[in-house]
């Protein structure tokens, strides 16, 4: 069954699955009015590095070496994605009296202090983020992001696999 999968068609659908989170994420913010709180956005942020990098791969359709390498960004990127969908997932779950006072917003941030500061701010979460609002399945917006980048890391391993092995046959 995956002897006629293509590496090159497995980047493109990496790219095509972070291109849907990207715009999944959009329309819950332009359409049903869901503000993304600081760590939402380092999340995108992480799904649009994934999806620039599946795509650069596409085009590319690397070789051992390189399927190595891109294999290994995606899956660290990935890891990045995890925990920053994790940290906000914790933060969804934190009983009521321990959920961290909201902050300024990221905007301000960013105006006001350096960017190792504001990184340090975000991560460590705000009221905001604790909001679970969209959900779907018993699932929050960071809990599918969460589950969608374990899937994502998993697939770039699977990739490299796949690529090494079609390297070796050929």
């Amino acid at each position: 069954m995956f002897s006629r999968l293509q590496p090159r068609l497995g980047y493109a659908a990496g790219f095509l699955v972070c291109a849907g989170m990207i715009g999944f994420a959009l329309y819950l913010q332009h359409v049903e009015g869901q503000e993304p709180c600081p760590l939402c956005i380092l999340q995108r942020v992480v799904w649009v590095a994934l999806g620039a990098l599946f795509i650069v791969a596409a085009v590319h359709g690397p070789a051992r070496i390189g399927a190595i390498v891109y294999g290994v960004l995606l899956f660290v990127i990935a890891g990045v994605g995890m925990g920053i969908a994790g940290r906000h997932v914790w933060l969804q779950h934190l009983p009521k009296d321990q959920v961290p006072a909201c902050g300024p917003d990221l905007d301000f941030m960013l105006r006001q202090f350096p960017l190792s500061e504001t990184l340090r701010r975000v991560l460590s979460g705000t009221g905001e983020c604790a909001e679970t609002g969209w959900t779907f399945l018993g699932l929050s917006i960071a809990g599918w992001s969460l589950l969608w980048f374990v899937v994502i890391g998993a697939f770039a391993v699977f990739l490299t696999i796949l690529a090494l092995a079609r390297a070796r046959s050929a």
